[in-house]
């Protein structure tokens, strides 16, 4: 049987997790958190929890899978390697499906290390919208716990580790996206930040509605900008695995 192995936890692995439901393609679909299984639909095998590249091969030899795409966040460089790796080890078909950009608004910056070498340059309140992964990065920032609020999502073990790292508890925003224009808007006022931090997370990730927010503010926006890769657009897999089928 041709059955796909999809690595998601994105807006755009579920629409392709949707594509097969509706065309009746057999496929497993991979995600680290009870969150985003829950946003998958009916008619997909949910396989939940992170996995190592060990894994992820032991899992790839025992299913056959026919091919394998990565549609993990743009951001989850590691998680990207472990699974070209896996793929490697097994000889599958690999295919990374790439998120559309955005145009980006305001400063952009390559890396944590010059997205905490600016913020260092000011003494301003920031309100960062990277999550929980760039905690540990963030205490850089000088007077961190004075300036900085965090938006991650409602978890009690995030929550834990913001407490762990020394972040101000009153300064830690717990909601889940996506965010309206509205929600940003009232997060910046709560914060009274005059810069908010965000990754280039393209339209499905609630760029567009970070920008306006931060517009309507008057805060300066600062874009982590996502790592160089190749890939194909949800379009093009789309066309790949229909052509495959046809064979």
């Amino acid at each position: 049987m041709y059955k796909l192995l999809i690595f998601g936890g994105t807006t755009e692995g579920r629409l392709l997790a949707e594509h097969c439901a509706e065309s009746g393609i057999s496929a497993d679909v991979s995600v680290a958190t009870d969150y985003g299984a829950s946003l998958l639909p009916e008619g997909v095998n949910v396989l939940c929890g992170r996995l190592d590249t060990e894994q992820m091969t032991a899992l790839m030899l025992e299913k056959k899978y026919a091919m394998v795409i990565d549609a993990t966040h743009p951001y989850a460089v590691e998680a990207t390697k472990n699974i070209k790796a896996a793929c490697e080890n097994t000889g599958l078909h690999f295919l990374r499906l790439l998120r559309k950009s955005s145009a980006s608004q305001g400063r952009t910056v390559r890396d944590m290390q010059e997205l905490t070498a600016l913020l260092n340059c000011t003494d301003a309140t920031v309100l960062s919208t990277l999550g929980s992964k760039a905690l540990p990065e963030l205490t850089n920032v000088r007077n961190y716990r004075e300036r900085l609020w965090i938006r991650v999502l409602p978890s009690a073990e995030i929550l834990e580790q913001s407490r762990g790292l020394g972040y101000d508890e009153a300064k830690v925003i717990q909601e889940k996206g996506p965010f309206t224009v509205e929600q940003n808007v009232a997060h910046i006022q709560k914060s009274c930040a005059k810069i908010l931090v965000t990754k280039e997370s393209g339209e499905t990730g609630g760029y567009s509605e970070k920008a306006e927010a931060a517009r309507i503010c008057g805060a300066e926006m600062i874009t982590l900008m996502r790592p160089a890769e190749d890939g194909c657009s949800l379009e093009e897999i789309i066309d790949i695995i229909e052509r495959e089928l046809s064979k």
